[in-house]
């Protein structure tokens, strides 16, 4: 433990060095407590997490620079105890959340799952989830059951790389001759006003990235850092102390309700709940009876404090584990209680059975290297489960769709007036196999464009000089119309070229995110290719927010694109959106049946009786296809049609059903445009 200060008489300024700090394990508490309170009743963030990190700066930061000052740093028992404390609680939950999830958990989420346990267990889970985040179809994915891994996997990243990091300034200092605290202060603020700098930088550029990269969470280790270095040089009156320690335990549970943590963290934001932290270790022990530090010292609070480990690890899934089993978006107040007490009492369980027998072994004390081969057999069980549930996983999601399959004819059960589904058949494509159904191009089927360096641009091979070409410009909805039009393509020696982004529609505005100039740039850099690349007809959405509860619309943005292209002579086929849900159909099929009514929406709810671009002056060289009638037929907008899933996830459609879709897209496509079917 650090050097802390022990409580002054009255009035005095002058701190003196103490070794114990209960008021720590009582900001633990605090801080374990707000994160699993917003977490389960406010679907918040708190900033909890923000404190972890300054406390854990602050501990191993005061140890080493003690370590340092006497002597060399020895890495091996330093790591050693390090594993002994994080492992075993750790992989104990990652087992039993494996173990639940293979019940519970619809099979399109098992791979991400797993991916993410073996992540989460090698202390890599940020990095995983800081890769997702620039997906744009991973960040619709539904909470991961270890996401909260991320945070550990950072401090274990930091109790790696800080030890050699200090060890590197002692042998620096001491090579020069300089005075190892006033070099490591020095270290540490560089470090913390970089890495804070680049928290803001990228937390403006891409939050989500800067949520889970480790490089943005440095200066809150540096931050504690640089506290332990000067807090007992650090004399403050009684009556100060008493006031900022209240003070500080103000900010941080108010820090979650003020701030919309969500989405401006870490950045500046960050701040907040650190520098509240700080007030708190700054106050330290009063001796008062009204002190923050006689609440925080509590014996309640110093065991949450103890617990606040395994509660962390604990509260997540248990809390996404209710949710799934009783298919609820959120819970009450009572049903929150009732899940923290559950993960209260698990995290007990573990603290007593698990890590504290471990933690007192005689493991990494009588041999060497005990720790460490400890933790490779700890390690064992997760990876064997995870690569065993990998396996039976793959072999369960193993599909080949076929065009002409009588009994899934998908979209052509509408045109052919056939039932939406055979209670006898099986449905296609697996659940498991839901993942991987948005059509996706091959890395050497797409090019950078040449003048704009953020547009990429993929296209689909043909045998030779393509009688058409055909562009399918936009978001994801309008990209996954591509599994459509790959048959034709096949079939017509048509190319079709995709130009899409995410979240970004071919329009002048920038409806999904106001105020986004990189989607802006991006269909200016699209508008002036197409134009340059004059092709047959361009392909992209008509209409948005087909939801429950919104009105369908055209924007404006969508119609001053659409005149761009005609003015440049250039054919525009507009489709009219798909529904868009608040749950999961296919999920919701897998739990109940095709046939379950929960699982279909009436067509009233989603679509007007007319679309709304057939009330606009729209320019006229713009077609529209209206294909609502295939994904709602009898006026029921329904998962399965045609004995096949529909929808991947809450809005986007399987390119299983989209290829089914293909004959009726032909048909539609030619008499917009003109052409002869077999052109």
């Amino acid at each position: 433990m650090p050097q802390p200060r022990a409580s002054a008489p009255e009035g005095t300024a002058q701190p003196s060095p103490r070794r114990y700090r209960p008021e720590l394990q009582g900001l633990r508490a605090v801080a374990a407590l707000l994160v699993v309170a917003y977490h389960v009743w406010l679907d918040r963030i708190s900033g909890g997490v923000d404190v972890f990190f300054l406390v854990s700066g602050f501990l191993i930061t005061g140890q080493l620079v003690r370590v340092a000052a006497r002597g060399r740093i020895e890495f091996r028992p330093m790591w050693g105890r390090i594993i002994k404390r994080l492992l075993p609680a750790a992989l104990t939950v990652l087992l039993a959340t494996m173990a639940v999830a293979v019940v519970l958990l619809p099979q399109h989420r098992w791979f991400d799952t797993i991916r993410e346990v073996v992540a989460s267990a090698l202390f890599v889970e940020n990095w995983r989830l800081a890769a997702d985040s620039v997906d744009y179809f991973a960040q619709h994915d539904t909470a991961s059951v270890v996401q909260h891994f991320w945070s550990l996997s950072i401090q274990g990243q930091f109790y790696l790389a800080w030890p050699l990091l200090i060890a590197a300034v002692a042998l620096l200092a001491r090579r020069a001759g300089w005075d190892l605290r006033s070099t490591l202060g020095a270290s540490l603020a560089v470090l913390l006003g970089t890495s804070l700098a680049y928290s803001v930088w990228l937390t403006a550029v891409n939050q989500p990235l800067a949520y889970f990269t480790s490089l943005t969470r440095i200066w809150e280790f540096a931050l504690g850092g640089l506290l332990a270095l000067v807090i007992d040089a650090i004399a403050l009156p009684r009556a100060l102390r008493i006031a900022l320690g209240w003070l500080g335990v103000a900010g941080l549970v108010l820090c979650g309700l003020v701030l919309q943590i969500g989405t401006v963290f870490p950045g500046y934001a960050a701040l907040w709940p650190t520098l509240s932290a700080s007030l708190v270790l700054l106050a330290g022990a009063t001796g008062s009876r009204i002190g923050a530090d006689r609440l925080l010292s509590s014996r309640p609070l110093e065991y949450l404090g103890n617990i606040s480990y395994a509660l962390y690890l604990w509260h997540w899934p248990v809390l996404i584990f209710y949710l799934v089993a009783r298919d609820t978006p959120k819970v009450g107040w009572w049903e929150g209680a009732a899940l923290i007490a559950g993960a209260t009492a698990l995290a007990a369980l573990t603290y007593h059975l698990i890590e504290t027998p471990v933690r007192d072994s005689r493991i990494g004390v009588a041999t060497r290297w005990g720790a460490y081969r400890f933790a490779a057999l700890a390690l064992a069980p997760v990876l064997v489960f995870a690569g065993g549930w990998e396996y039976v996983s793959q072999q369960k999601a193993s599909y080949t769709a076929s065009p002409d399959d009588p009994v899934h004819p998908g979209a052509r059960a509408v045109a052919a007036e056939l039932p939406v589904f055979d209670a006898e058949a099986p449905i296609v494509p697996p659940f498991i196999a839901l993942r991987d159904e948005f059509v996706a191009f091959e890395e050497k089927d797409c090019t950078v464009a040449e003048r704009h360096a953020e547009l990429v641009i993929c296209t689909t091979g043909t045998t030779g000089p393509p009688d058409r070409r055909i562009v399918v410009a936009g978001d994801s909805h309008s990209q996954q119309y591509i599994g459509a039009l790959a048959p034709i393509a096949e079939a017509s020696n048509w190319e079709i070229i995709s130009m899409g982004r995410g979240g970004c529609p071919l329009s002048t505005g920038s409806e999904n995110s106001p105020g986004d100039q990189s989607c802006l740039d991006w269909n200016e850099a699209v508008a002036e290719e197409i134009i340059e690349m004059r092709p047959d007809a361009v392909l992209t959405m008509a209409t948005r927010d087909v939801r429950a509860g919104l009105t369908e619309w055209t924007p404006p943005g969508y119609v001053e694109q659409w005149q761009r292209l005609a003015d440049a002579d250039i054919p525009v086929v507009a489709v009219r959106d798909n529904p868009r849900y608040d749950f999961e159909p296919s999920a919701c099929v897998e739990r109940h049946g095709p046939g379950a009514p929960e699982c279909s929406v009436p067509r009233s709810d989603l679509y007007a009786p007319e679309p709304p671009y057939a009330a606009l002056d729209t320019p006229p060289g713009v077609s529209f296809l209206d294909l609502s009638d295939y994904f709602c037929p009898e006026d029921v907008c329904r998962p399965v049609i045609g004995n096949v899933l529909v929808y991947l996830d809450d809005n986007h459609v399987t390119a299983s059903y989209m290829a089914t879709l293909a004959p009726a897209l032909a048909e539609h496509l030619a008499a917009a445009l003109r052409w002869p079917q077999d052109a």
